[in-house]
């Protein structure tokens, strides 16, 4: 597991045009101290199997001496990309190791799906979780320990948590360290004049105000589409946040120098094509070790969130055997979207970044690891754990949002959210059939899909909390009666310029009847899924799963259409082909029972979203001045998320007398009407 990380650097490093000899050069702060720690830990093992009592009896503090000063190297490194990321996964290690008396934990089941058997265990380094998961498994720190199968050629192995973080990390280090002064620089390469280095930013970088993000300014004129920016994420127009991440169905380093005095090698030509790759922004990010840290934390915790939403839904829908109350879980899971939404920005903004983020994943580990618990306990109890997690959630995202441009340079803004939108579209596509996967072999043992969950968080948590971020330098908050009356008052202003505007009022109101389709199929997929589709082909919950996964996918090449038609289709033309797309696919979703047709329409569902969603997102960001942004867009997300979350309680209690598959239908008659009406309204239409 370890090596494959670093075997997918140095492939993808060389084949980018990277030298080896930089890997071998490379200069790390008390190397030295690494390399003992390693030396201990290996060490001490090989001790231990030779039956060397004394060696035995001290296995605890020389695991954990080793573990430690591997994870301070790695720590005092981590300007270097990869490195910090590295030093968490073992920190999450050692937490298993501490908690076991010196053993690595592993937990059968997982080793047997990966093929091996408990006599294939190192008996002097693991040591086996019991089967059961309960109060002793999370004891003995069972999240951090080899639960995760990974039955794959050449690499098969039974993984942690940790050794994930730990393998990406090193894959990020040999990548940017092949790369480090690499041919990008060269004209031999590119044939252009060698570009100056981009100088590390020196001062505080206040975040790019709120109103900026949908501005005029902000608006690609060859396509219409606005890109990607700081507060992207946090203000997607009709994107509900959903526990730790968003639902996919209602959905977007610089030039590294050589080091001083250092001799010009002679470098190596390559395809001019391997070339551009090499000086893809993505590329200069991957070798910016703060955002690289910071990206790879996010994305392996969303994997964490995927594979709990897909627990979730199968475990209420087991425990209760009822769409209203399995329906219920995700009304309770997207309400805090319409009761905090529009006000959590403002008090994110009065505080700390770091801290909130550090906080949120803190609280968010805690809330996740008690639900299966509570579930079993009483099933009400997880209606208002679902509701704390997304509201951790929306203080999380924004405060995301404010962090990015204060840990890159300015000039790869655009792509550092570009590669965070790539990042979620990533787990969505991926994570979603693994989830599936992974939920089906847990069985009895589901509430371990949380608990990895958990565990992904607190690892996320750490990892941010080494990072470095520029304080934002703020004016005097005013007393807390005056800045609640000006809050309200704003929020009026923003109410009255959206319902003066009749382009952006009248696209709010379809777009609150069209929403509903997508409120219906959040509550009901696990149902439909598991009720109304034949499982022959893909069985229950991996068709619940994949159902989400191509949404994820049409989003993706949703988002690529716009690109390639927003120039020649009017904006407006665009909302109302979206909806309507969206209402046609919902229907033929929902009259489905063949798991390969309802993927196909489930896949149409996503791109048509991106169809609907991009224009609309432009269309505000022309109409609506700066300062008055972000109320514009809370005033609509109330409206719009109210909405939704009525179908969804709507939904899941007519499922409980009619077949999910049809209540989803219907609803995308809803939809359907909702495109025919904005055909009509010629604000909408021609906008």
């Amino acid at each position: 597991m370890l090596l494959s990380g670093i075997v997918v650097g140095l492939v993808l490093g060389l084949l980018l045009g990277g030298r080896i000899d930089r890997l071998i050069e490379v200069r790390l702060r008390l190397v030295g101290l690494i390399f003992l720690a390693v030396i201990l830990r290996f060490g001490t093992e090989m001790a231990i199997r030779s039956r060397m009592p004394l060696v035995d009896e001290l296995r605890l503090p020389l695991f954990a001496l080793a573990f430690g000063a591997l994870i301070y190297g790695l720590w005092v490194n981590r300007d270097r990309p990869g490195l910090i990321v590295a030093a968490a996964g073992a920190a999450s290690n050692l937490l298993a190791i501490v908690a076991n008396g010196g053993w690595m934990p592993v937990w059968g089941p997982a080793l047997e799906l990966a093929g091996f058997t408990p006599d294939d265990l190192v008996a002097s380094f693991h040591r086996l979780l019991p089967d059961e998961i309960g109060v002793e498994f999370l004891l003995r720190a069972g999240i951090f320990g080899d639960i995760i199968p990974v039955p794959l050629p050449f690499i098969t192995n039974v993984a942690s948590v940790g050794d994930v973080f730990i393998s990406a990390g090193l894959g990020l280090f040999v990548f940017g360290t092949l790369l480090a002064g690499g041919p990008r620089d060269d004209t031999r390469i590119t044939g252009e004049a060698p570009v100056e280095p981009i100088p590390a930013p020196t001062g505080v970088r206040l975040q790019r105000p709120l109103a900026a993000a949908l501005s005029r300014a902000a608006v690609r004129p060859e396509t219409g589409i606005v890109p990607p920016d700081a507060y992207a994420d946090a203000i997607a127009l009709d994107r509900p946040v959903m526990l730790g991440g968003t639902s996919a169905g209602a959905t977007s380093p610089s030039a590294y120098a050589s080091p001083a005095g250092e001799a010009a090698l002679p470098v190596p030509t390559v395809p001019p094509i391997v070339a551009r790759i090499g000086q893809h922004p993505y590329v200069r990010l991957a070798l910016d070790a703060r955002f690289s840290a910071f990206w790879l934390g996010q994305v392996i915790s969303l994997f964490g969130d995927r594979l709990h939403q897909v627990a979730l839904g199968v475990l209420v829908y087991a425990l209760t055997g009822s769409p209203l109350l399995t329906g219920l879980t995700f009304v309770a899971a997207t309400l805090p979207n319409l009761l905090l939404g529009p006000i959590a920005g403002t008090f994110v903004d009065r505080w700390d970044h770091k801290q909130v983020l550090v906080v949120s994943d803190l609280l968010r580990a805690a809330l996740v690891l008690f639900l299966p618990i509570a579930a079993l306990q009483d099933i009400r109890l997880v209606y208002p754990i679902v509701f704390a997690i997304t509201a951790v959630s929306i203080f999380f995202r924004p405060a995301k949002a404010a962090v990015l441009p204060r840990i890159v340079r300015e000039q790869d803004l655009l792509a550092a959210n570009s590669a965070t939108w790539t990042g979620e579209a990533l787990a969505d596509v991926a994570g979603y059939p693994l989830a599936g996967l992974f939920v089906a072999f847990l069985g009895a043992s589901l509430p371990l899909a949380f608990w990895i969950d958990a565990a992904s968080y607190l690892i996320s948590a750490l990892l941010i909390l080494g990072l470095s971020i520029p304080p934002v330098i703020r004016a005097a908050v005013p007393v807390a009666g005056n800045a609640v009356r000006r809050f309200i008052a704003e929020l009026g202003e923003g109410w009255r310029f959206l319902r003066r505007t009749r382009p952006l009022f009248h696209n709010t109101l379809v777009s609150a009847l069209a929403q509903t389709s997508f409120g219906a199929t959040i509550a009901l997929t696990v149902v439909f899924a598991r009720d109304s589709l034949d499982g022959n082909l893909i069985p229950y919950p991996q068709n619940y799963a994949a159902l989400e996964a191509v949404l994820g996918v049409g989003n993706l090449v949703g988002g690529l259409a716009v690109g390639v038609i927003g120039a020649r289709i009017g904006k407006g033309r665009m909302v109302v082909g979206g909806m309507l797309s969206i209402g046609l696919a919902t229907v033929l979703l929902g009259l489905s029972s063949n798991v390969l047709l309802a993927l196909v329409a489930a896949w149409v569902t996503g791109v048509a979203n991106l169809v609907y969603i991009i224009p609309t997102q432009t269309i505000f960001g022309e109409l609506t001045p700066p300062n008055l942004m972000g109320r514009v867009v809370a005033m609509r997300q109330t409206i719009v998320f109210g909405s939704l979350n009525g179908a969804m309680l709507l939904a899941s209690g007519l499922a409980e007398r009619i077949d999910a598959g049809l209540v989803i239908a219907a609803f995308g008659l809803l939809t359907v009407l909702a495109g025919v009406i904005a055909a009509l309204l010629p604000a909408v239409r021609d906008s």
